[in-house]
């Protein structure tokens, strides 16, 4: 089934630490690791992806540590894992870095799309804050509007394939 990497994963774990942290008090890659059971060897290279991503910050010296660039409410989910795991790609069809030739003619890649689509807009919604307060309900609301939005565009546009054309979302 659909499975994100220990990157994405630890990442937002991670997030999530320095968020509890902001805006007043930085937390270590230490604290972070006890926290929650990640390798401080590993968080330094996510935590650095993310700092690049302009997303964290350190500060050196004692007392210091990482603190976000932006309020928990400003950050989501998504561009956490965007800059970690890259775009929600569920098949390798839909990944820009691959492709799939059989696209025009494929039963499924509308499916997948949607689903890609669904999975996206949820993670848009909900921010660090959200995580912190465990408050997921607007999320998810949102994320099925959103989808179902984008699915009817998709199904409305013109579809080059007759085998595509009897599947309708």
């Amino acid at each position: 089934m659909l499975r994100l990497s220990t990157k994405g994963q630890y990442g937002v774990r991670a997030m999530y630490e320095i968020a509890k942290g902001y805006p007043k008090t930085p937390v270590t890659i230490k604290e972070i690791s006890e926290r929650q059971d990640v390798s401080i060897a590993y968080l330094e290279q996510i935590l650095n992806k993310l700092r690049r991503a302009g997303l964290i910050r350190s500060i050196k010296g004692p007392g210091g540590g990482y603190i976000l660039n932006e309020s928990p409410e400003s950050i989501t989910i998504a561009s956490i894992l965007n800059e970690l795991e890259g775009p929600v790609a569920l098949t390798s069809c839909l990944d820009p870095d691959e492709g799939c030739v059989r696209v025009d003619s494929c039963v499924t890649h509308l499916l997948w799309k949607a689903l890609g689509e669904q999975v996206e807009a949820f993670l848009r919604t909900i921010t660090l804050k959200n995580l912190i307060t465990g408050d997921f309900n607007k999320g998810l609301k949102n994320s099925s509007s959103q989808g179902i939005k984008r699915a009817n565009k998709q199904r409305n546009k013109k579809i080059r394939s007759p085998k595509l054309a009897i599947f309708k979302l």
